[in-house]
């Protein structure tokens, strides 16, 4: 899932081991959400959208439709 993370982070003037510290998770998990190649539980993404201030929508950009078959 395309998201703005890297975007958000820079903005924010956070390094990827300050936001990883701030969501309790590893600065590898970081870097995969970053990279597109990880997709976060619910509850981190609440997190997220908490630390950047906005919501969830705004962080992250859902390609997909309803019935892909």
């Amino acid at each position: 899932m395309k998201n703005n993370i890297k975007v958000l982070r820079a903005q924010h003037n956070m390094t990827q081991d300050q936001l990883a510290e701030k969501l309790s998770v590893s600065r590898q998990t970081i870097i995969s959400l970053e990279k597109e190649k990880y997709n976060p539980s619910i509850i981190l993404a609440f997190k997220l959208a908490e630390i950047f201030n906005c919501k969830i929508e705004d962080i992250f950009i859902y390609e997909g439709g309803i019935l892909n078959e």
